[in-house]
């Protein structure tokens, strides 16, 4: 059986929710699947994040999919490239690689969003704040203690109860329609993997 870390953030400044971790309470409610699906909500502090991450990637899963909140964004990005780099400047490891990319077929991913009338791109920058260092640091810690864990990183465009509740012209998605794509996701990276 396939095993997923499936991760969220939890609320941060002006948001009383975050649509990641929304998305994934919709999605453990109605998923039925043949996939194992262990489920975190990290804080939004990059010090405590590091070190819980850290902690559940010793399990060994055999995927990673990291969710996060992109207030402004029309559709799912589905990040490729994770950076070494905080917002100070410094990086994320001293001696770590510049960058990892993310070890899974995006694109494949992206059709099945597609196909399945989902928003979504593949996007080359997952900016430098916690949802990039979610990125890099999951693969980088894999790769240092030798799990088979591979790593995604989803951003999600904001609900539209959280767009309503602050009065914003924002774009917004539907939370079954995002936690359609976690599933939609999940299974097409471990079909692929079969």
């Amino acid at each position: 059986m396939t095993r997923v870390l499936l991760t969220a953030f939890e609320p941060y400044d002006r948001w009383d929710d975050n649509s990641s971790w929304l998305a994934v309470i919709d999605f453990t409610s109605w998923y039925e699947g043949n996939l194992e699906i262990t489920t975190r909500r990290y804080p939004v502090d990059l010090g405590r994040t590091q070190r819980q991450l850290e902690l559940d990637l010793q399990q060994d899963f055999d995927f990673a999919i990291h969710l996060g909140q992109s207030p402004g964004s029309p559709l799912i990005k589905l990040e490729s490239v994770g950076l070494n780099l905080r917002t100070d400047g410094e990086p994320l490891i001293s001696d770590g690689p510049t960058a990892y990319r993310s070890p899974t077929d995006l694109h494949d991913c992206l059709g099945r969003l597609l196909e399945a009338g989902i928003p979504a791109e593949v996007s080359h920058h997952a900016g430098t704040y916690l949802c990039n260092a979610t990125l890099y640091l999951s693969q980088h810690y894999s790769e240092m203690m030798g799990r088979k864990t591979r790593s995604v990183f989803m951003h999600l465009p904001l609900t539209p109860a959280q767009v309503a509740r602050e009065r914003l012209a924002m774009s917004s998605m539907s939370t079954p329609m995002q936690s359609a794509a976690i599933a939609l996701v999940a299974e097409g990276l471990a079909a692929h993997d079969a």
